[in-house]
């Protein structure tokens, strides 16, 4: 998901009725698997750095102070944003073999 093209994301979010933040917390319940995975043997060690770095990027982006880069336009214009992007797609890339991805198909019950 946090891989995906803003304007992907954005589409996304749309047709699922969620807020911005619904990306950074999908890719938060990975993030918290990743050593499990790891020790497991079904996710890279080298990959964890990258990850790593996302999760610093999107805590450094919390806060009420920060409440426009949670919305759906800082998707396309915020470099944090960019940024997550580029890494998340790298671990992609190093897990897959390639960053393009479907986008995941979500219930949400109100």
């Amino acid at each position: 998901m946090l891989a995906a093209d803003a304007q992907k994301q954005v589409t996304w979010l749309v047709r699922h009725a969620v807020m911005t933040d619904e990306v950074a917390l999908d890719f938060d319940h990975a993030f918290r698997m990743a050593e499990v995975l790891v020790a497991e043997g079904q996710l890279a060690r080298g990959v964890m750095v990258d990850l790593q770095e996302i999760d610093v990027i999107l805590s450094g982006m919390s806060g009420g102070e920060n409440a426009d880069r949670w919305t759906r336009d800082a998707l396309s214009t915020d470099e944090g944003w960019a940024l997550a992007r580029r890494l998340a797609r790298r671990v992609l890339v190093a897990e897959l073999g390639e960053w393009q991805q479907p986008l995941p198909e979500i219930s949400v019950l109100r």
